[in-house]
């Protein structure tokens, strides 16, 4: 384990002093999105590891509410961009608008220079429109007529998307996919937590209520915490281990990517911090994997009874994978 009196010298974060953070900013979400603490948490295992966040899932299960409220608990510059068909890439990013005083074009930023971007409904629009994620997502900047314009830190997006087989949508490609971090689903919530819900908005929306809890620069100290979890050598050959077999899988055309391997590894590290630890443990990679690798396989079509359920069939794969690789002790 870590030291922690050298973990105080360097600035970093006690597990005790993280965690208590994350709870915090948990239990904001929380009182808005009620029912569902392990979206919550995995939303926050994104945030903490610098990823970005895909919530995929049927209308109105509480997907674009669960970024506003993670958004809405952050003292941070918020963006949403409702993703339509007739969106341009220039809608995202900004565009160079020419100046005649000054007498040249200046760079008049997108609302993509926010530090938590929500796209709502993402494949509602076209590749050429997504596909301008992906510098954003990938390096943290963008590039607009030959010149690179830095995003702030922290910088995350939250994407959402309806299931592939509702009319009107564009499957996400997967250079696009694999720059999310995480997927999630929501899902219907319990009698009783629906209940709760409709009681709950009685006198208004809890959203509305929902103050900052947390500033980017905790956030920023939240990561270079996670950045200290220690992972054993056996943990790390455990997710060797997954991540060969999607690729030797003769069920998937497409298995995990290294970036897909480094995202694993970087959650696992924030999962530990959420939990009070500075050390990772087999259950972090295994509650982990599903999220992390389903969406990034692609399942070969012998072996496919539909292209509407290719999703659901990657996670069977993967789910069968992870019976024949041995969990460390």
């Amino acid at each position: 384990m870590r030291n922690l009196e050298s973990a105080k010298r360097e600035g970093v974060l006690t597990p005790a002093e993280a965690a208590e953070r994350v709870a915090v900013l948990q239990r904001a979400i929380e009182r808005v999105i009620k029912g569902k603490s392990e979206a919550v948490r995995l939303a926050l295992v994104t945030l903490l590891a610098g990823g970005h966040l895909l919530v995929e899932d049927v209308p109105g299960v509480g997907k674009t509410t669960l970024a506003q409220a993670l958004a809405h608990a952050l003292d941070c510059v918020f963006q949403r961009i409702q993703f339509t068909s007739d969106l341009l890439p220039s809608d995202v990013i900004g565009l160079s608008v020419y100046n005649e005083r000054a007498g040249e074009f200046e760079f008049k930023q997108g609302p993509i220079f926010a530090n938590v971007v929500l796209a709502d409904e993402i494949n509602r629009t076209t590749p050429k429109t997504q596909s301008a994620l992906l510098e954003a997502m990938g390096e943290g900047h963008v590039t607009v007529e030959g010149v690179t314009y830095p995003l702030r830190a922290p910088f995350m997006v939250v994407a959402t998307q309806n299931p592939i087989e509702h009319h009107g949508t564009y499957p996400l490609p997967e250079s696009q996919v694999d720059r999310f971090m995480l997927r999630l689903r929501v899902g219907y919530p319990a009698f009783e937590v629906e209940k709760e819900i409709l009681r709950d908005r009685e006198r208004g929306d809890p959203l509305e209520a929902l103050r900052p809890v947390m500033s980017g620069d905790d956030v920023m100290d939240l990561r270079r915490s996670v950045q200290t979890v220690s992972v054993d050598d056996e943990l790390v050959d455990y997710l060797m281990r997954v991540v060969t077999a999607t690729r030797d899988s003769e069920v998937l055309d497409l298995g995990v990517s290294p970036r897909g391997t480094l995202a694993l590894f970087r959650a696992a590290q924030a999962l530990a911090v959420t939990e009070g630890r500075d050390y990772c443990v087999p259950d972090d990679i295994k509650r982990l994997i599903l999220p992390v690798f389903a969406h990034r396989l692609v399942v070969n079509s012998r072996f496919s009874s539909s292209f509407h359920r290719r999703s659901e069939e990657a996670e069977s794969a993967l789910l069968e994978i992870m019976k024949t690789v041995s969990v460390p002790i």
